[in-house]
């Protein structure tokens, strides 16, 4: 399986967003700095994450993203989607041309592992993933290291 660093940052991002969402919108530059993910790469992802309606931006001071639904709405498998990312084991991409043009011997077993895992990603949303006690302690740590990082930076 091939779940590139576009995928991965997106449900990331989504999943901070999810878990800070009680503050009101979320700056990228706060994702940024807590998922230690390019400021630029997330402008990247959030558009297509816009374009696929799963958050909705918010202009002036105090804007930035929410999500446009409720977390529980939200599966990883549509955030992965959103930013054109495919959960494909397969070496041909599905195209079954794995051996010069020709279906190979394990390309079904690859094509139904593939499914198994979009199916397993749809069923996992995003309150799911925030509601669990190692992704919230791991959250209050980010908080805290930002936290701390900023009072440093203002003494």
């Amino acid at each position: 399986m091939r779940l590139t660093t576009k995928g991965r940052y997106a449900v990331t991002a989504m999943l901070d967003l999810a878990m800070n969402a009680d503050t009101g919108p979320i700056s990228l530059a706060d994702i940024s700095k807590r998922q230690e993910i390019s400021l630029s790469y997330l402008e990247q992802l959030f558009a297509r994450l816009r374009r696929a309606r799963l958050v909705d931006s918010v202009r002036g001071p105090g804007g930035g993203y929410l999500l446009a639904q409720a977390a529980e709405g939200i599966t990883v498998a549509q955030v992965i989607q959103a930013v054109n990312e495919s959960v494909d084991t397969t070496r041909c991409g599905g195209l079954s041309d794995c051996q010069q043009g020709d279906t190979c011997l394990t390309h079904h077993l690859w094509c139904e592992l593939s499914e198994h895992i979009h199916d397993f990603l749809q069923e996992v949303t995003l309150a799911q993933l925030a509601g669990r006690g190692e992704i919230q302690a791991i959250a209050s740590r980010q908080r805290g290291r930002w936290d701390d990082g900023i009072l440093a930076s203002t003494s």
